[in-house]
């Protein structure tokens, strides 16, 4: 058994820290700040698949989300609440992951502005379905891995977080797999 001074527990949890911010794939990992400037929620379908060309996709047969986002917009901070049910297979998407927030409207498809981290395998529930979940908070500047002329879509191509606040319905989230490529399940902020 290893015994720590109270002068090495100090040591400890000062180099602690000071230890540099986790990233996460699409932004940089934080704590959960003391409050938000907004909150949205939307339940994913896949019937609300866009493909890219603007035209209904089939989404994965049976499967459906709940997305929640809270925002604090002053210290550029997302935090996010994701869970998948039936969505299932290998993620695929050119983004740094395959779940996101992009830019579109009902209807229409649109570029990532956010990436969050896949939904992992938490349990089957008592039908059977597989249920995967995502929760974090993360710190922009936000990227996403695609370019659009030529820069990323996330912060860099001008997208901030008050956007979103500003007009939710503008947005929208979803999460791709390989067979799903355009989308398993969709839904409207």
């Amino acid at each position: 058994m290893v015994h720590l001074s109270a002068l090495s527990l100090v040591a400890l949890a000062a180099a602690s820290a000071s230890a540099a911010p986790a990233q996460v794939p699409g932004g940089k990992a934080v704590k959960q700040p003391s409050h938000f400037t907004s909150a949205f929620s939307t339940r994913a379908v896949p019937g609300d698949v866009i493909a890219s060309t603007g035209s209904p996709a089939p989404g994965q047969p049976n499967a459906f989300g709940h997305f929640g986002f809270k925002i604090n917009s002053e210290q550029d901070i997302i935090c996010w609440d994701i869970r998948t049910v039936n969505v299932t297979g290998e993620y695929q998407s050119p983004a740094v992951t395959a779940t996101h927030i992009h830019a579109g409207v009902k209807g229409a498809a649109g570029p990532p502005r956010l990436a969050f981290p896949n939904p992992q395998f938490v349990r089957t529930d008592s039908t059977g379905a597989e249920v995967r979940e995502s929760k974090g908070c993360m710190q922009g500047p936000f990227t996403t891995g695609v370019q659009a002329n030529g820069a990323d879509s996330g912060t860099a191509s001008g997208f901030s977080l008050s956007l979103i606040e500003n007009d939710p319905s503008n947005f929208f989230a979803d999460t791709h797999t390989a067979q799903f490529v355009a989308g398993a399940v969709r839904g409207q902020l």
